[in-house]
């Protein structure tokens, strides 16, 4: 079972800001949508890229190399190059900190 990882807290993530978080070796950007905290992989589906240098765009982040476009909520790929979905990853706050964990592997 994957541990809670701390992220940031929540006063530190600004509305459309995001922080990167090591997760079980897996690099996670985590998103805050108007108060609302998204987790999903740091790594685009289509091409090696990094998803937090994107811009964020309502509730979806577009990837900085090709313009794919990603659903911060599900992960789903919404627009070509990119057809795979990116992984998402559950998100809670605890004590004024957002955390994040990894359920995959439970």
């Amino acid at each position: 079972m994957g541990e809670w990882v701390n992220a940031a807290p929540v006063g530190a993530l600004a509305p459309n800001q995001c922080v990167v978080v090591g997760v079980d070796g897996i690099d996670v950007a985590v998103f805050n949508i108007a108060g609302a905290f998204f987790a999903i992989e740091d790594q685009c589906s289509h091409e090696e890229s990094t998803l937090s240098d994107g811009e964020v765009d309502g509730e979806s982040i577009v990837c900085p190399r090709h313009g794919a476009k990603f659903a911060l909520r599900t992960g789903e790929a919404l627009c070509a190059p990119a057809y795979e979905p990116v992984a998402t990853f559950r998100v809670r706050i605890e004590a004024g900190v957002v955390q994040v964990r990894d359920d995959r592997s439970d």
